[in-house]
């Protein structure tokens, strides 16, 4: 029997300051494209960049230091047992700040990992799909190149190109929504910027949902998305998570650090608990990171969930 490999973290000599990645799933083909900005910091200088990498196409990569002009990579070594990739660039890198540029495809994957295809039943008996994350704890790979280790934390900007007729959400709150250029079915929505956060705790879903909303004692605005024709099925979950935000913030003394938190019903969800930076899903609540999964909306799973946006989320994030 041949040895295992000792595990290896990523080098240490290129880290990310910021992500700022835009993504367009297709609901139809099961597959999406991305586009990623990173400014990162070149702490050593190399003529490589290693980043975790998984069931992702790269078309192009770049990085274009500080005030310099861009440097296109010439080759993507993917390293598949490793879940890595290694970009090569025909000159070296110096040391300070710039930004990595990556366009990218992957696949809406049916294995409940990483951007996956959530099958769902509309109201008249049609059988669709939902876009869906699950990135704990190392699969947000599979849904753009990333330092895909909890230490290695970042900022995120996310932008999402959906069916105009489907809710998109992520951790923060939308600062825009707008028609996408290129095809007058689709709208472009950006969220807020994060805090800082490991790219486990990152979340965004596409599908249709109706929600019950309202605000906690604190001022955060709480809401449950249900499958459509659904919403008064959640309004137990949404009292419990009303009353759960300010009674963790008064006993950990510690505020909730976002502007809303969402509770999401999903029919399929592979962790059990996940402790995501701002949504949370429900068939769980999905805590830490202002989304949350629901896998019962009168369970009292819920609270529990939201225990860890404190415990798991704001400690480990």
């Amino acid at each position: 029997m041949p040895e295992k490999r000792p595990f290896e973290r990523l080098p240490a000599d290129v880290s990310p300051i910021n992500y700022s990645l835009c993504l367009k799933p297709d609901l139809l083909d099961f597959t999406f494209e991305g586009k990623l900005e990173a400014a990162a910091q070149v702490r050593q200088a190399t003529n490589q960049i290693v980043m975790n990498c998984a069931d992702i196409d790269i078309i192009t990569a770049s990085y274009a230091p500080e005030g310099d002009e861009e440097i296109h990579a010439t080759g993507f070594n993917y390293q598949n047992e490793d879940e890595k990739v290694t970009l090569s660039f025909p000159s070296t890198l110096q040391t300070g700040m710039g930004t990595l540029k990556i366009d990218f495809v992957g696949e809406l994957n049916d294995k409940m990992k990483g951007f996956y295809r959530s099958k769902y039943t509309t109201p008249s008996g049609e059988v669709r799909y939902a876009a869906v994350t699950q990135f704990e704890a190392t699969d947000a790979r599979r849904a753009f190149p990333c330092w895909d280790e909890p230490a290695i934390k970042a900022t995120f900007d996310i932008s999402l190109i959906v069916p105009k007729d489907r809710v998109a959400l992520s951790n923060m709150n939308v600062i825009d929504r707008k028609p996408y250029p290129d095809d007058e079915n689709l709208v472009e929505v950006k969220f807020a910027r994060t805090p800082v956060t490991s790219t486990y705790l990152v979340a965004f879903v596409v599908g249709e949902y109706d929600f019950v909303e309202t605000r906690s004692k604190d001022g955060v605005c709480v809401r449950v998305y249900t499958p459509v024709g659904k919403a008064e099925q959640g309004k137990f979950a949404l009292e419990v998570a009303a009353k759960t935000l300010p009674f963790y913030k008064d006993y950990f003394n510690v505020p909730y650090p976002l502007p809303k938190i969402d509770l999401i019903a999903i029919a399929d969800f592979a962790a059990g608990r996940l402790h995501c930076l701002l949504m949370q899903k429900i068939p769980v609540l999905h805590p830490a990171s202002g989304l949350l999964w629901l896998w019962d909306m009168n369970s009292p799973i819920n609270g529990l969930e939201i225990l860890l946006l404190w415990n798991g989320g704001l400690i480990f994030g």
